[in-house]
């Protein structure tokens, strides 16, 4: 459904790719979707095509292009090691600058959403990004490293009440720091939305995608008739 283009980065003018999907009917706005720390994989892809058929032109990164073109790999444990190097060796000025390039191909109005290191991703283009209207970030274990920082839009938080790495503690963190924001938490585990993963829970996915579509669609600027 979708094709691959090529941004160049706000932070050094590197030329990396990225996957876009085309709205599949009236569009609703641009999203940026940023990859968990597995690259821009099959899930990804996937779920850029299911935002694009609700009416989202969406792009989502290739942040690891500096490191491997191309780079996506599955759920092994030794493929979680190689995900979480290159996610640390993936400096967060870099993924500002690279987010902003994604921001600045999509019309408006603009959203963001990311899973897993994506999901702190998602929290960092809503503190330090121009142009977003509102963002959804899902279970971003390293938000905890950005939460003295505070999002320039409505966002929304979600995560599993059973996440071994995201410890409800942590949670409290962000809630005690930021009481404003609206934080879910669901009966399940870390990458609860995908389907590829043993913590995979279909009602939550379901419920938090149904929140994260709702506020965006509260802050599209689009007003319905009376």
């Amino acid at each position: 459904m979708g094709e691959t283009i090529r941004l160049k980065s706000r932070f050094d003018g590197f030329e990396f790719d990225a996957y876009r999907a085309p709205p599949g009917d009236a569009r609703r706005g641009g999203l940026l979707l940023i990859q968990e720390i597995f690259g821009v994989t099959e899930h990804i892809r996937e779920l850029c095509d299911g935002y694009a058929e609700d009416g989202y032109e969406v792009i989502a990164p290739a942040f690891y292009d500096r490191l491997e073109r191309g780079f996506a790999c599955d759920y092994s444990e030794a493929s979680i090691q190689r995900g979480v190097q290159m996610s640390q060796a993936t400096p967060w000025d870099q993924v500002a600058g690279d987010a902003q390039a994604a921001l600045d191909a999509l019309g408006g109005p603009r959203f963001v959403t990311g899973y897993c290191w994506g999901g702190a991703a998602t929290w960092l283009a809503a503190c330090r990004c121009e142009g977003i209207d509102a963002a959804a970030c899902f279970y971003g274990r390293r938000i905890s490293e950005l939460v003295d920082e505070t999002p320039r839009c409505p966002t929304i938080l979600h995560f599993g009440k059973t996440d071994a790495s995201i410890p409800l503690e942590k949670v409290d963190e962000i809630r005690e720091k930021h009481p404003e924001l609206p934080i879910y938490l669901y009966e399940a585990g870390h990458g609860f939305v995908s389907d590829r993963r043993r913590d995979y829970h279909e009602d939550s996915a379901r419920l938090a995608r149904l929140r994260t579509l709702a506020l965006f669609s509260r802050h599209s600027g689009v007003r319905s008739e009376a």
